[in-house]
């Protein structure tokens, strides 16, 4: 649907709608997602440091590294990383060295559950390659990360 359906509204400025139309499909994508993860009791932003710590191979990691991986930055990691641990899903201990740092790795429970997840994920990206092709990806990539630099 077009973004001036959706927001009932017109734009003059094609950055203005550029803006707003990133910052919709963001929110819209983000959507789709949550409800995706629902049924796992978990949301996009626990995924993320999940997915993170399987990254490190075993290793623990502290709340800085993960807070610097994530992708929305101002998520609180130290409250996500508690529901994890709640769940089981990672675990957290002092560090021998410095007892005031954290170390933060994944548990068997937490590789378990993105075994499971990841399949039925990567068929829900059905999301958007049933709208676009790989070619119109690269290109929405490339313009995105223009955006950023």
């Amino acid at each position: 649907m077009r973004l001036e359906d959706e927001l009932k509204t017109s734009f003059f400025d094609p950055i203005i709608k550029a803006q707003l139309n990133i910052l919709f499909t963001g929110n819209w994508l983000n959507e789709q997602i949550n409800q995706f993860l629902k049924p796992f009791n978990i949301s996009d932003q626990q995924y993320n440091v999940l997915r993170i710590l399987r990254g490190q191979k075993d290793q623990a990691v502290n709340l800085y590294s993960i807070q610097e991986r994530m992708i929305h930055r101002m998520s609180n990691a130290t409250r996500l990383v508690e529901k994890l641990r709640q769940k089981k899903l990672v675990e957290r201990a002092i560090c021998n060295e410095n007892r005031r740092k954290v170390e933060i790795r994944i548990t068997e429970a937490g590789l378990k559950l993105l075994d499971e997840i990841e399949p039925l994920l990567r068929e829900n990206h059905t999301i958007l390659s049933n709208k676009i092709t790989k070619e119109e990806a690269k290109q929405i990539s490339f313009l995105l990360e223009k955006l950023r630099q």
